[in-house]
């Protein structure tokens, strides 16, 4: 039934991997049945799940001793399934989701540290394809600033990496510390995240299309 199975991975933490996940689900259950999938073993998308009062984001179930079987079982029941994963690109795990999704998202930051950490990225995504010949990647650019130099060289430097680029990215706004406090997504703020929607939105329509 699933039109998208989608993991969110980086190898570096602080990334904003499960607030893109998170709010990437949100936006997908508007389209249709979406269910997460918590890989990380810190369980931050199941914490955040199970404070929050905004009805409009889907459940969350671990991804188990096998994720594999676990995220084909609700591809069976959903149109979207997003998965979480823990900020390695070790380990079972990882390794299970990466053979297992269609769409990899790889939220990267605007400093070297997160260019040089995009390395081991693109070398694990051109592992992963030899078990998974369909699956694609892309880096998903985060607290970007459009008037930042340091923003726009690192489009640009990325752009060299086997990795494509989403067009679309996360700008930096308070909206998403915003609704991680309150325990909704961007969403659930009404009109104070509207631009914050916006990218969702854009970064959506996109990853669809792939």
């Amino acid at each position: 039934m699933t039109d998208s199975i989608i993991a969110v991975i980086n190898q570096k933490g602080g990334t904003g991997k499960t607030t893109l996940a998170l709010n990437l689900a949100a936006g997908l259950a508007r389209r249709g049945s979406t269910h997460l999938v918590d890989a990380d073993p810190q369980g931050s998308l199941s914490q955040w799940i199970a404070m929050t009062a905004d009805t409009g984001l889907p459940p969350v179930i671990p991804a188990g001793h096998d994720p594999s079987a676990t995220i084909a079982q609700l591809a069976c029941a959903h149109r979207y399934v997003m998965v979480d994963c823990p900020p390695t690109i070790q380990g079972d795990v990882v390794a299970a989701v990466m053979r297992s999704v269609q769409v990899i998202l790889i939220p990267v930051l605007p400093s070297p540290i997160d260019l040089w950490a995009s390395v081991g990225m693109a070398a694990a995504v051109s592992e992963a394809g030899r078990w998974n010949p369909g699956l694609r990647a892309r880096l998903v650019l985060n607290q970007m600033e459009s008037r930042n130099a340091l923003s726009r060289a690192m489009r640009e430097a990325l752009g060299e990496f086997d990795i494509p680029i989403l067009q679309a990215s996360m700008q930096r706004r308070a909206a998403y510390r915003g609704a991680a406090v309150e325990g909704v997504s961007v969403y659930g703020l009404g009109k104070r995240a509207q631009a914050a929607v916006a990218d969702m939105e854009a970064i959506i329509e996109e990853v669809l299309c792939l």
